[in-house]
């Protein structure tokens, strides 16, 4: 004879697994379509003749028994389920007028009803229903309730991840919006040198200098190639070497094999601005190298230059938010967003001295 402890523990094994289940789908959100694919889980890993999730307005998906009539992208009108919501306590019905279904042989006969939470406010429904009142064990209560708490943290976390992305985004448009005012205007004195001398050059520098910009003011929302990012690297870099002739160096070295990795947009531009902006002595020439290549598993990226290098100091306040103006900005800037899409599976240093130079060393996981 079975034991009912066995009978209990296989029970909350299988809630346990629906809940890992269902995680890739409420991760994104409580919306129709995660619904239908969790309340499925949940129905296949219970032993509840029916499951069904709403959001605080609509049944967003009923899988089971009376699923032909119970349907799915309607309104909520069952009494219980709105008391449930509005009170963000969990109900028990255990007759079909209680469950308030409008068909008079609904083979459903009972429900339990957990309200969803984000923040503690109710912000939708999971419900299990039955066909007899008998089927409400304590047992059945205890995990239906357990089983709404974890997907309750599931959504919530699925808002800090929305959240998380907007800030990104938002870190990315106040970097956008830092576009240095000296570059604008010694960029279109210098193109409008060239009007008189070089009419041609000019021509070119215009395009170079719509494309950059172009690219600058883009949305920016989604992960670029590390091809992408140096095309956008190398019509700065025709404007400044416009700007700056001969004193300015640059080498670049790319593996090809590294150039459809990913990476937020604008993190190598702007270290190579940094490098540029801030690294030009009183005389002599300024050297910049930009190396990129596949290293232990990660896109390794170095910007290294010879110019005049950062106080001690000031390294030690380089990453915090705000710290200085444009060069402290921009590197906490760029790591908070390298952190919001890859979390600790990055590496980002900077690395400098007064009067040798400055080098700025990235490591991106090529697996993500």
């Amino acid at each position: 004879m079975e034991d009912k402890n066995d009978r209990n523990e296989f029970q909350y094994l299988r809630v346990l697994e629906a809940a890992n289940l269902t995680l890739p789908y409420l991760r994104t959100g409580l919306s129709l379509e995660s619904a239908k694919m969790a309340g499925k889980i949940i129905f296949e890993k219970t032993d509840a003749d029916a499951v069904a999730i709403t959001d605080f307005s609509n049944v967003l998906s009923f899988t089971g028994l009376g699923c032909e009539h119970h349907l799915s992208e309607r309104p909520i009108i069952t009494k219980a389920t709105k008391e449930a919501l509005a009170a963000n306590e969990m109900r028990v019905l255990t007759s079909r007028e209680e469950i308030g279904c409008p068909l008079s042989d609904c083979p459903l006969k009972a429900a339990i009803i957990v309200p969803l939470e984000m923040k503690e406010k109710p912000v939708g429904a999971l419900k299990f229903y039955y066909d007899s009142p008998e089927k409400i064990t304590e047992i059945r209560k205890k995990l239906a309730g357990e089983l709404g708490k974890i997907l309750s943290t599931q959504i919530e976390l699925s808002e800090i991840d929305r959240l998380e992305t907007l800030s990104c985004q938002a870190e990315l448009k106040a970097l956008q919006a830092q576009i240095n005012p000296h570059f604008l205007f010694n960029t279109l004195n210098n193109i409008s040198s060239f009007c008189r001398t070089d009419p041609e050059k000019a021509r070119s520098l215009l395009l170079h200098f719509a494309e950059f910009f172009r690219k600058t003011l883009k949305t920016g929302e989604e992960l670029i190639t590390i091809k992408e990012e140096l095309d956008y690297v190398d019509s700065y870099l025709v404007l400044e070497k416009a700007r700056f002739g001969k004193r300015l160096k640059v080498n670049v070295q790319i593996a090809p094999e590294i150039l459809e990795l990913k990476v937020p947009p604008l993190t190598i531009q702007p270290l190579v601005e940094n490098s540029i902006r801030h690294g030009f002595k009183s005389e002599g020439e300024l050297r910049v190298n930009i190396r990129v290549k596949a290293e232990n598993g990660s896109g390794s990226i170095v910007i290294e230059d010879n110019g005049s290098g950062i106080s001690e100091k000031n390294l030690g306040k380089i990453f915090q938010s705000g710290f200085g103006k444009g060069l402290g900005v921009g590197i906490s800037n760029i790591n908070e967003r390298l952190k919001t899409w890859f979390g600790s599976d990055y590496e980002f240093e900077i690395k400098s001295s007064p009067g040798t130079g400055t080098k700025a060393i990235l490591k991106i996981p090529i697996k993500k």
